[in-house]
């Protein structure tokens, strides 16, 4: 919030409460950020993913149990026929007549031809069926695989903590900085409006002309200008570091005491690039991507290996649903399978797997470069805004020297209106000045920590 627009109740409540040091006050709203930042909580979602995914492979060695159920309902089709009238019925007939010569009856009568169809008007099949595979050499490969992918994943949400936390602590030092740089406007502000009172009480005693009085008036106006834009950075600065912590853009930010702009001397480089070479999860995160590739290769390699399944089925079979002798059945089976022949798919694939590997060889030698670079740079912008900080602190100190002579020349009247403003113009810039470039130095520290991976988040990646 800019300090123009908070209230009196506030101002009162901010000026008694002790302000905490800024590395708790950071290290608070860190701890904050990785809880409720959305672009972590979508990493943390894709780490889910990964380990569901991992689950769902290994579940691959288990058993699979399913209860299958038919029932069917049929009309025509093909029958055979079984010549029992056609074989019989001459003999029945000759026999017929023997007993007719004899004078007694006929006892044997005519039958007809017995017709069996293929089909049965209604049958039901309901059966367990299990499946377990004994030797199956692509579910090994295929699990590695997705543990792989899960600690890719989890390491690119480390990075992305990371990263939250270089943003957030950057984040916090600009609403600092646009807060202090409200301040010193807001204190040139009380200094001009003095030099215009006290400029319209000499007009109105005829010591000085009116031109002085314009003067100081329109120099009133211009820091008045400033002061509105300098409330509107601050008020940015407020609503993107709240947006980084997921709160209301407009929430209230706990200020801290004013960090004192040091920082530890840093390491040598070549000291500093060994350790982000060691510590930063974006090489992790690679090479367990290569190593998935290197899994999918073997996964596709192996799937012209044959399989062995061991396949358990039992149920009850019939024209009505019945349990017991003549309807419940169980089978055993022991199932080979060996693909002779797919078109060269699952070469094509092994070739396709390695040549991702090979990718993604050369993707992590690229990202170690950009992290040496990234790490010179941020160690040059680190060392560079240390020695800005002591010429800047001196210049402030000298500014406000020369603006206490000023002042007290304006009041004998012994120094001319423009020189008064130009020492007061010093004076803001130098303070302007220095205010930035303290919180650069704590800025750029905060770069070097994310480049060399050497904040305090775990080092657990699925924490």
């Amino acid at each position: 919030m800019a300090i123009g627009s908070m209230s009196l109740a506030t101002l009162v409540a901010h000026a008694a409460t002790p302000l905490q040091e800024f590395d708790v006050v950071v290290e608070r709203y860190v701890a904050e950020g990785l809880r409720s930042n959305l672009a972590l909580q979508g990493e943390t979602l894709e780490v889910d993913k990964a380990t569901q995914a991992l689950a769902a492979a290994r579940a691959r060695f288990l058993p699979e149990v399913s209860l299958q159920a038919r029932y069917s309902r049929a009309e025509g089709g093909r029958e055979f026929t079984i010549p029992v009238g056609t074989a019989l019925n001459p003999v029945y007939a000759t026999l017929n007549e023997l007993l007719i010569a004899q004078g007694q009856p006929p006892r044997f009568a005519p039958t007809d031809d017995i017709a069996v169809p293929f089909l049965r008007r209604e049958e039901q099949d309901t059966r367990v069926v299990v499946r377990q595979p004994l030797y199956a050499p692509a579910l090994p490969a295929a699990v590695r695989a997705q543990r792989a992918l899960l600690d890719a994943s989890s390491f690119n949400r480390m990075a992305v903590a990371r990263a939250l936390r270089r943003d957030i602590t950057i984040g916090y030092l600009d609403w600092l900085k646009a807060r202090s740089a409200v301040d010193i406007v807001s204190a040139s502000q009380a200094l001009l409006r003095e030099n215009l009172r006290v400029n319209e009480s000499l007009f109105d005693n005829g010591k000085v002309t009116e031109d002085l009085v314009l003067r100081a008036r329109a120099e009133l106006l211009a820091v008045d200008q400033q002061q509105r834009e300098t409330e509107n950075l601050a008020t940015q600065a407020r609503s993107f570091f709240n947006f980084l912590l997921n709160r209301e853009l407009l929430a209230e930010i706990e200020p801290s005491a004013a960090p004192s702009g040091t920082s530890p001397a840093s390491n040598p480089l070549p000291q500093l690039w060994t350790d982000a070479l060691d510590r930063r999860p974006e090489l992790d995160r690679v090479e367990q991507q290569r190593r998935a590739a290197a899994e999918q290769a073997t996964v596709a390699r192996k799937q012209k290996w044959p399989v062995l399944m061991l396949a358990l089925d039992g149920g009850t079979q019939g024209v009505d649903y019945r349990t017991g002798d003549g309807y419940n059945f169980g089978t055993a089976s022991l199932i080979f399978t060996w693909r002779l022949f797919d078109g060269g798919g699952d070469s094509a694939r092994a070739r396709q797997a390695r040549a991702s590997e090979r990718q993604l060889i050369l993707r992590k030698e690229e990202i170690a470069q950009q992290i040496r670079l990234e790490v010179q740079r941020a160690l040059d912008r680190l060392t560079t805004a240390r020695d800005s900080l002591t010429t800047a602190a001196a210049r402030a100190d000298a500014a406000r020297a020369a603006f206490r002579i000023a002042s007290r020349k304006r009041d004998e009247g012994v120094i001319s209106q423009v020189e008064f403003i130009d020492a007061r113009s010093a004076l803001t810039s130098a303070e302007l000045n220095h205010n930035v470039t303290r919180f650069d130095v704590l800025a750029r520290r905060a770069e070097l920590e994310y480049a060399t991976s050497a904040g305090d988040l775990p080092l657990d990646p699925g924490a």
